[in-house]
């Protein structure tokens, strides 16, 4: 669910993702674009209920250049479907008390093509005694009569036959009466539509039922089966010379003509309900599965030439519609000069192997994910999704260069101790995970045989194959990477210099992140040091603070709180200086210590606050800063708060009401010397809880940052929690699950008196700073 594609970001931000077309796709989802690069457009809404998300809808549509996508109506349209639809599993999983959970399998739905129906099928009830029958409108549809003037009468019936098929409905009777059942008669029909003398085909089933203490049996009921409409389609495309084949939406072949099995050297019991790279290895291509996919995501017809070995070339082409494909095959003589087969195909004609599928597409988006990767771990994840699908292989294990010795990094796979025997060995050591990086050549080991013939005595458990990947990074050796096959994989040419190609561009992202995990972990320890560790236990009041960096970079922030005993009562304090830099954070803890001085002598609020305002400024940092500053004692009900253009603190009463304090709100600190602070009196009920924070918790792109604010005072008044600590992490819930939070938070929480009647229990002031990292 942390993938960067539409549909994931709809179910984690519980918002509508809406992209217009395939230049929209490119900018804002550039490994969405690089895995489909055809023109469609998306909307992708979450469907949930409450604040629970099940899962998220997703409308796809070809967009055309110059296309308008959907409009603002069709829009609100798929959310309230999405809507409905999340109403209806809450619905669903409170009646039956069974979790909502995704089913195995991908269900289809299929659009039936706009046509006269293919089959039609009418029923009667024939009296074999009397002769007479009992018939259904469609049955007198199929023979041509009146309903209202059909008389029953089988002679009647027969006239409406083909001379020769008049005995054999006589015999179907005959035949019903003593096996009790009739199969698959064929009679011929006249064609009275349109005027016509011809006949057509339709199919006779019946069954005589059991008729207790009767020696014969008197009826035959049953069905007259018409497909003129469906038999003339398929009588038409059979007499074509071209071959015509039917595909469903995920590529398995439906039908196919006489003269395509024909072009196609293959049988219609081989083909049918299999998809064409199955059956055939030269159409086992990238190329071809890239012009399908192309085809159904764009709704536009494409066209490609495929060799038939040993020399026969044939030209496809594909028209899709949303419920599958129709494909043409015709024989072509020579590809012209301006043709251009693709290469894989003719390779694979001459060499006689398949191709595997997708290769290419793994490679793509292996290269694209890379330059996203930001943590070593997330570009070992990345080789690992795309490195083993692309070729096959079961295990992965990366290996790094740390002070002259081999250590693990990352490893994949079911064989737990896969090149165990590499762990801690020296780079001059005589074995293929050091050589080939001393060496900078890959090694290919395709069996066991041959890793004993060059390494004798190297254990090989359970893998029959290998590639040892060099990772080398401006001449430096960073590690090496190793894929494991557990059966034995032939390395191609192309397998080779495609994964000697991908070596270096892994080595140079891995080293590129791991310079940054080191940085990142200076950084952070850097802006935990600035943080208090501990809260004072101050009698009367309870409090709890969370820290949560950034995650769009390694810049620390300048976020900052702190609780400051003095000697009239507590302080509470809070800031943002702007920026996410080494000179936020240092100006973040100059400003923190001026706030500790000027609390500490016993200054009133609105001193402290201007005191911190001429600080800044006497600092001349060139930033700017938000605060908040509340000073209460706790033998009494009411405090003093100034603030700093900061959010307003939230205030939980004890009967859950909630609200934003409504404060006399002065300059931002930086600004003017000359700033004044007035102070606001504010009343604590015994059992409130009063919320301060920073704007990262709030603010989001696009929106107003009083919604945020709103959202947050809603979450404080419903949210259930049996501590401070509980409403803290409930608070962060939506944050912390957040993979690309832009800038940082701070919360300090203090529950005020004796009395629980917030409902939440005593703690023990202990920060618990937290550090997601991506």
């Amino acid at each position: 669910m942390s993938t960067p594609i539409p549909v994931a970001a709809a179910y984690s931000s519980g918002r509508t993702v809406y992209l217009s077309g395939a230049e929209e796709t490119m900018r804002r989802y550039p490994q969405l674009a690089v895995a489909l690069p055809y023109a469609f457009g998306s909307c992708s809404v979450p469907v949930g209920a409450g604040e629970e998300t099940f899962g998220a809808l997703a409308i796809v549509w070809a967009a055309s250049p110059g296309s308008e996508g959907l409009s603002n109506a069709q829009r609100r349209h798929v959310r309230t479907v999405a809507n409905r639809l999340g109403a209806s599993l809450a619905a669903l999983r409170a009646r039956t008390g069974d979790p909502v959970e995704c089913g195995p399998q991908t269900i289809p739905a299929e659009t039936p093509a706009p046509s006269p129906p293919a089959v039609r099928a009418g029923l009667f009830d024939w009296d074999l005694v009397t002769g007479t029958f009992t018939v259904d409108d469609e049955f007198c549809a199929i023979f041509g009569l009146d309903p209202r003037a059909f008389d029953g009468r089988t002679q009647t019936l027969t006239s409406c036959l083909h001379p020769g098929d008049r005995n054999v409905l006589r015999a179907a009777a005959r035949v019903a009466a003593a096996e009790g059942r009739v199969s698959a008669r064929r009679l011929r029909i006249r064609d009275r539509r349109d005027g016509g003398e011809g006949y057509r085909t339709v199919e006779l089933w019946g069954r005589a039922p059991e008729t207790a203490g009767a020696r014969a049996r008197t009826h035959l009921v049953g069905l007259v089966i018409g497909a003129h409409v469906g038999n003339a389609a398929v009588a038409a495309v059979e007499r074509l010379r071209d071959g015509v084949l039917s595909l469903a939406h995920d590529g398995r072949v439906t039908y196919a003509n006489h003269s395509a099995l024909r072009l196609l050297g293959v049988r219609g019991d081989e083909l049918l309900g299999r998809f064409l790279s199955d059956v055939l290895p030269w159409l086992s291509d990238p190329d071809v599965e890239y012009r399908h996919r192309s085809a159904m995501i764009s709704q536009a017809p494409v066209s490609f030439l495929a060799c038939r070995p040993p020399d026969r070339w044939l030209a496809f082409s594909l028209h899709p519609q949303a419920d599958g494909v129709t494909g043409r095959v015709v024989p072509l003589a020579h590809p012209s000069s301006t043709s251009t087969p693709s290469a894989s195909t003719a390779e694979t004609a001459t060499a006689g192997t398949p191709a595997r599928l997708g290769v290419m597409y793994h490679v793509l988006q292996l290269g694209s994910a890379l330059t996203e990767a930001v943590t070593a771990r997330e570009v070992c994840e990345v080789v690992s999704d795309q490195l083993l699908p692309a070729f096959g292989g079961q295990q992965l294990a990366i290996y790094v260069v740390r002070d002259g010795t081999m250590h693990l990094l990352f490893h994949t796979g079911h064989h737990e101790d896969f090149l165990d025997w590499l762990e801690g060995v020296p780079l001059h050591a005589h074995l293929p995970g050091t050589e080939t990086l001393t060496s900078g050549a890959p090694f290919f080991i395709e069996s066991q045989q041959d890793l004993a013939q060059g390494y004798p005595g190297i254990p090989t458990g359970e893998v029959s194959s290998w590639a040892y990947l060099p990772l080398i990074a401006s001449s430096h050796p960073v590690g090496t990477c190793v894929l494991g096959f557990d059966e034995i994989h032939r390395f191609t040419q192309k397998d080779r210099g495609v994964l000697t190609a991908l070596a270096g561009l892994i080595a140079q992202a891995l080293e590129r992140a791991r310079l940054y995990d080191s940085e990142f972990a200076l950084a952070r320890g850097l802006q935990q040091a600035l943080l208090p560790h501990r809260l004072p236990v101050v009698p009367g009041i309870r409090t709890v603070a969370r820290y949560l960096p950034g995650t769009s970079g390694m810049d620390i922030g300048g976020d900052w709180y702190d609780v400051i005993p003095t000697g009239s009562g507590v302080a509470l304090v809070i800031g943002d200086v702007e920026g996410h830099s080494i000179a936020a954070a240092a100006t973040m803890a100059q400003l923190r210590s001026a706030v500790r001085a000027f609390a500490a002598v016993g200054h009133t609020p609105g001193d402290v606050m201007a005191g911190a305002n001429r600080t800044l400024i006497d600092l001349d940092p060139g930033l700017l800063a938000s605060s908040c500053y509340i000073h209460f004692q706790p033998d009494s009900h009411h405090a003093y708060a100034v603030t700093a253009g900061h959010p307003p603190p939230l205030l939980r009463r004890p009967d859950a009401t909630t609200n934003a304090l409504e404060l006399d709100v002065g300059p931002l600190l930086g600004v003017d010397h000359t700033s004044a602070y007035p102070a606001t009196r504010i009343d604590l009920p015994p059992g409130s809880v009063l919320a301060l924070y920073t704007d990262g918790l709030v603010e989001e792109p696009g929106a107003d940052i009083e919604v945020g604010i709103d959202r947050l005072r809603a979450s404080l008044a419903h949210t259930p929690a049996d501590s401070l600590d509980g409403l803290a992490n409930r608070l962060l819930r939506n944050a912390r699950g957040s993979s690309h939070r832009a800038d940082d938070i701070a919360l300090l929480l203090t529950e005020y008196g004796s009395s629980h009647g917030a409902g939440v229990t005593p703690d023990h002031g202990v920060v618990l700073a937290d550090s997601v990292k991506r």
